[in-house]
């Protein structure tokens, strides 16, 4: 079901939300003191382009100064970033089929405010915890 989601995901939005992310994380590069940043476009766009399976937790260990660049990330690029996905996310609920997408897209919305000391990793347990993979339980 994930890949399924995953690949409509991308023809619908997730390629484009992708590159976004990827032109400000070149951008953020180009401008030396923003490289922090430039990273964190990076997470959110491998992220943007494959989420079903995935979630966003807080990384360990994070220091300080990840809470003054995610108050400037807020100001400079955050809100829109999430203004954005909002109305992304409400286009997308008008029909049935894209729903998913639409509740992957507002999980968009806390790292896209505050990137800085988070990190991606895969979804585990639930379903398909449970579920045989070649005839091996997980």
């Amino acid at each position: 079901m994930r890949l399924i989601l995953n690949v409509i995901w991308l023809i619908f939005g997730g390629l484009w939300l992708a590159l976004g992310y990827v032109l400000a994380a070149l951008i953020c590069f180009v401008l030396i003191i923003t490289i922090p940043f430039g990273f964190a476009a990076l997470r959110i766009a491998l992220y943007a382009l494959w989420p079903f399976g995935r979630t966003i937790v807080d990384k360990p260990g994070v220091r300080p100064g990840a809470l003054v660049g995610n108050i400037i990330w807020l100001i400079v690029a955050g809100v829109w970033l999430a203004i954005g996905h909002i109305i992304t996310a409400v286009a997308m609920a008008i029909t049935i089929v894209g729903i998913p997408l639409a509740l992957a897209n507002l999980k968009l919305i806390p790292v896209s405010l505050m990137p800085l000391g988070k990190e991606i990793v895969p979804v585990t347990g639930g379903r398909d915890a449970a579920q045989p993979v070649f005839g091996v339980t997980r």
